[in-house]
């Protein structure tokens, strides 16, 4: 029975405002060493699924340079192992992915070329650990074609997820994309399937004729609900979404509770990343540290409360960061105070700058949807001025240098 995982990695990830500005969300940083899509690439590997296709389409170079040949996930292999598969235009063929299912389809040969019996669809930009040979198990044993993973939400998150229904034999009888009412029950689609190779190939063939841009929730499960098996697989796991900046932020403080569920340290499911090699983090004599993740290459001379320090970060005499989360070779100078920020890459920070302060009722004004719960947010490499108070709900641009600011920036801002 071979089976091939195709991870779908090509998401812009626009919730994520500036931290997916230069990056595709599946590469954007998370807890400190790792990146997003090293969860899923790792889940396949400990579930022995080492035929791994990566889908990427919005700026790919960061993903592509971190999976490279995939060593770290022991996907370097001369037969299988893992393989970068990005849009590209041909004769007569289509250049961009215009859906989910499209980009499979796009990447049938693919899946021709591995003669797979099943193909696990995954994404690239959640936050689990799931034994795949679980989910293998049921389809199986349900002759199925197609098996959704499934699991229960609250009833107010119901219109951010697909809403299966199912008999008491667990197959799915009604697919509900998105509902506005909450009448569909509980019971939300991860996103991640496996299907019965050559109906999936059947089916993408079929649906594409009727619709342009194919999609996996909206048209292939419905058509496949009417005509084939279809069987949910409850998962009772830990599961996140981080797709926006405040679940994002959560999941990030959710980690520092001993009581979080999300073991980053089991040795029985590792999640593995690309991370060169850095000294251990050093400790100044009037460093404070309580509750926070300090990775390699961190130097911590003032104090931090309660954050997420990726490797490289530099923490001056006198610095607060409190319930912050700081990404690689940032430097925070002397005095500077950061409450509740998310800095990315290679941010410099001036001196006795305060950041993230003031009311938090104010959502930023060009992003209202995004920024609304008092979250600031510091593009990858700007640089801000010493002396600043900077507020809530603010998004500092990528690369903005010191002279793009104008003295304090109010809460709700943009710079």
């Amino acid at each position: 029975m071979r089976v091939v995982a195709m991870i779908m990695a090509g998401g812009e990830g626009t919730r994520l405002s500036v931290l997916s500005e230069k990056r595709a969300k599946p590469s954007v940083p998370f807890a400190g060493k790792y990146r997003i899509i090293d969860f899923t690439l790792s889940n396949c590997v400990n579930s022995n699924i080492f035929d791994v296709a990566v889908l990427t389409q919005y700026r790919p170079h960061s993903l592509n340079d971190h999976i490279g040949i995939g060593k770290p996930w022991d996907l370097d292999r001369n037969r299988g192992g893992v393989r970068l598969l990005q849009p590209y235009q041909g004769r007569n063929d289509q250049s961009w992915y215009s859906g989910t299912a499209d980009a499979i389809l796009q990447n049938i040969n693919y899946i021709r070329e591995q003669r797979a019996d099943l193909v696990l669809i995954l994404s690239g930009d959640h936050i689990y650990k799931m034994d795949y040979r679980e989910l293998i198990a049921t389809h199986l044993a349900k002759n199925a074609d197609l098996t959704v993973a499934v699991m229960h939400v609250s009833l107010e998150e119901t219109d951010r997820f697909g809403i299966m229904t199912v008999n008491d034999d667990d197959q799915v009888v009604e697919f509900t994309e998105k509902p506005k009412a909450r009448d569909k029950g509980t019971l939300a689609s991860m996103g991640i399937y496996v299907f019965d190779a050559k109906r999936l190939v059947e089916r993408l063939r079929e649906t594409s004729s009727q619709y342009p841009n194919l999609d996996f929730g909206k048209h292939v499960i419905p058509t496949m609900i009417a005509n084939d098996n279809v069987y949910a697989h409850p998962f009772s796991g830990y599961w996140v979404d981080v797709g926006t900046v405040q679940s994002y932020w959560e999941t990030s403080m959710e980690l520092l509770d001993p009581a979080c569920t999300l073991d980053l340290f089991d040795a029985e499911w590792r999640i593995h990343t690309r991370s060169e090699e850095r000294p251990p983090a050093k400790f100044g004599p009037q460093s404070k540290v309580e509750g926070s993740m300090i990775c390699n290459g961190c130097v911590v001379r003032g104090t931090v409360e309660h954050s997420v320090l990726s490797p490289g970060v530099y923490v001056s005499p006198g610095a607060i960061v409190r319930d912050s989360i700081v990404m690689t070779d940032t430097w925070i100078g002397p005095g500077a105070v950061l409450d509740r920020v998310i800095v990315d890459k290679d941010v410099v920070i001036g001196a006795n700058v305060q950041l993230g302060v003031g009311t938090e009722n104010v959502p930023n004004r060009l992003q209202p949807d995004k920024l609304t719960t008092g979250i600031s947010i510091v593009g990858k490499g700007a640089h801000i001025p010493a002396g600043i108070s900077i507020g809530r709900n603010v998004v500092i641009a990528s690369d903005c240098d010191e002279d793009q600011f104008n003295g304090d920036v109010a809460s709700g801002e943009s710079i």
